[in-house]
């Protein structure tokens, strides 16, 4: 009876989360005791309901209880640990269909809480013990319970595999060296965990070194987005200042000119009425004279009519008399064609400016795109490639629609033009490359230069006009079984020949150009990071007759 007293006591103080013994045992409101962790685990995933409830009775409580351990239960769980005795085992105890279950264990089975890598058995609490009480298993790996333990075995000779063959990179028992595996490279389990666990802890390292790069780069790009919208706001504010600025200089000039015109318009109107009121006086007098001499024209006494004729035909000149002309233009044409004017100086300024903004915009690199990692990455920014027969060398031969050039020993009589390569046998591509650009190139034969380079990079001379020598040009090389990079003369040397079939990724904006050695997988043989300020073309070096490159077309 005392026993079983014990053993209900067990099973009240177990948590109907992780059934088992609690462990900081606490009691949340509706009555419910749990291990502390598991509770707060089991509200961890509530949080975003912003309700938490009693896993058993399912009581909600809002705001999230605060736990305090229940040192009641607390001492009751160690009393039950020094008696030594295992909770009951109640029916959460058996194992389930997805358990892994006791090998011990007759009849119904508890479910297993360690598995013996030694023994290669799963074992649950009360059968554990030895492994615990005896020295003969302090050796022994306990790990979590496992289905997978007859994997240890050998399905040949029945052992536990406890080796592990190098040559066939597997995992074998300690007999299959004396047949299958005779004279393989063979170590101990053990001793290749050891390895392969320090390689994993370095391989651990550099991604963790990668994570700490990474986020780093993460909170450059947020500081970075963070400047790029606050100078945005500030570009904006200056842009409405200035703009609005010189809109209120606009208006002023418009009044301005108005006040001119309109004073114009008033000296101009009382300079004419001025004229007007004079003529209307002339014009008075004229017509008392003319009354005059009408009268004396009817007078009938001749002696009257000779007496008063000097006096009334006596005509007083007008030598202040005004003469009038009439505009053959609009009083104000001058004026607005000088406002005419100054709108369209204004309008094509302002359409320039425009222009130059926009490209100042759209310019700007804000994000750098990362570079494709697979061939087919890459191919999304493929070109296709030709070459512009009025550049190419007198000793070389372009075929297959200009796509592939051939290194030849006579002359060819090409007509002259001031884009042809003269000493050296080299042309360029048709295509002017900007932007994010990918092609291949592949080769065989003789010595070669995969280039890059400037529209305008020399045309004659010695090393001024060769790829690579010159800062208008990027040359990748393979010269008598030694590779290399050019530029500007500077040379950087590569181990062994390149491939035969080479990748090249211009990111012209961002001023990367990247060589790619192309098999199943891309790898990079040089990478260069600079500034382009023009346009670049494709480029090509042979060396030698005989020697092929040609431009594959891509899909």
């Amino acid at each position: 009876m005392e026993q079983k007293g014990v053993q209900l006591d067990q099973e009240t103080i177990s948590c109907s989360i992780c059934l088992d013994l609690l462990k900081d045992p606490v009691t949340i409101p509706c009555g419910h005791s749990y291990c502390m962790s598991c509770i707060q685990t089991h509200w961890d995933g509530e949080d975003g309901k912003n309700i938490h409830s009693c896993p058993q009775c399912r009581q909600t409580f809002t705001p999230r209880p605060v736990l305090v351990k229940n040192t009641m239960f607390a001492d009751l769980v160690e009393q039950l640990k020094k008696t030594g005795l295992e909770p009951a085992a109640a029916d959460h105890c058996y194992a389930g269909a997805e358990d892994v279950a006791c090998d011990v264990c007759t009849g119904r089975k508890l479910k297993a809480v360690k598995s013996c890598l030694v023994c290669l058995v799963s074992y649950c609490h009360k059968h554990l013990q030895p492994h615990h009480e005896s020295a003969a298993f302090k050796k022994h790996k306990l790990v979590d319970p496992s289905e997978k333990l007859q994997e240890n075995i050998c399905s040949r000779h029945g052992e536990v595999m406890k080796m592990f063959c190098r040559t066939d990179h597997q995992c074998i028992c300690y007999l299959c060296p004396v047949d299958e595996h005779k004279g393989h490279d063979t170590v101990s389990s053990a001793a290749e965990r050891t390895e392969r666990q320090t390689e994993l802890e370095v391989s651990r390292q550099k991604i963790q070194q990668r994570i700490k790069d990474k986020q780093k780069d993460v909170k450059v790009l947020q500081q970075e987005a963070e400047t790029i919208s606050r100078c945005a706001d500030e570009a904006v504010k200056k842009n409405h200042k200035i703009l609005t600025e010189l809109i209120r200089l606009m208006e002023e000039r418009r009044r301005d000119v108005e006040r001119q015109i309109r004073s114009k318009e008033e000296t101009e109107v009382s300079r004419v009425k001025e004229l007007e009121s004079k003529l209307e006086q002339e014009i008075t007098e004229l017509r008392r004279k003319d009354a005059e001499m009408d009268k004396l024209s009817h007078t009938h006494d001749h002696n009257q009519f000779l007496l008063q004729y000097p006096s009334v035909f006596q005509l007083r000149e007008d030598p202040d008399s005004p003469h009038i002309h009439v505009h053959p233009r609009s009083y104000f044409e001058d004026v607005m064609t000088a406002v005419s004017e100054l709108r369209d100086k204004l309008q094509l300024s302002l359409r320039k400016e425009r222009t130059n903004i926009s490209l100042s915009i759209t310019q700007t690199q804000v994000l750098l795109e990362p570079e494709p990692q697979t061939r087919a990455g890459f191919l999304q920014y493929s070109r296709q490639i030709t070459l512009d027969p009025n550049t190419v060398n007198e000793r070389l031969s372009l075929s297959e629609e200009n796509r592939k050039v051939t290194g030849i020993s006579p002359r060819q009589n090409y007509p002259p033009h001031p884009d042809r390569f003269i000493y050296y046998r080299q042309v360029l591509s048709r295509e002017s490359l900007t932007g994010r650009c990918y092609w291949e190139v592949e080769w065989r034969g003789g010595d070669v230069k995969v280039a890059v380079a400037y529209k305008d990079i020399k045309r004659k001379g010695d090393a001024e006009c060769v790829f690579g020598l010159n800062e208008n040009s990027w040359a990748l090389y393979s010269i008598d079984n030694s590779s290399g990079f050019l530029h500007n003369r500077v040379r950087s040397c590569f181990p062994g020949p390149v491939s035969s079939r080479i990748g090249v990724y211009l990111d012209h904006t961002a001023g990367i150009l990247s060589f790619y050695s192309v098999s199943e997988t891309m790898t990079r043989i040089h990478r260069v990071r600079t500034t382009f300020t023009k346009p670049l073309y494709a480029g090509l070096w042979l060396c030698g007759s005989g020697s092929t490159v040609h431009f594959p077309k891509l899909h």
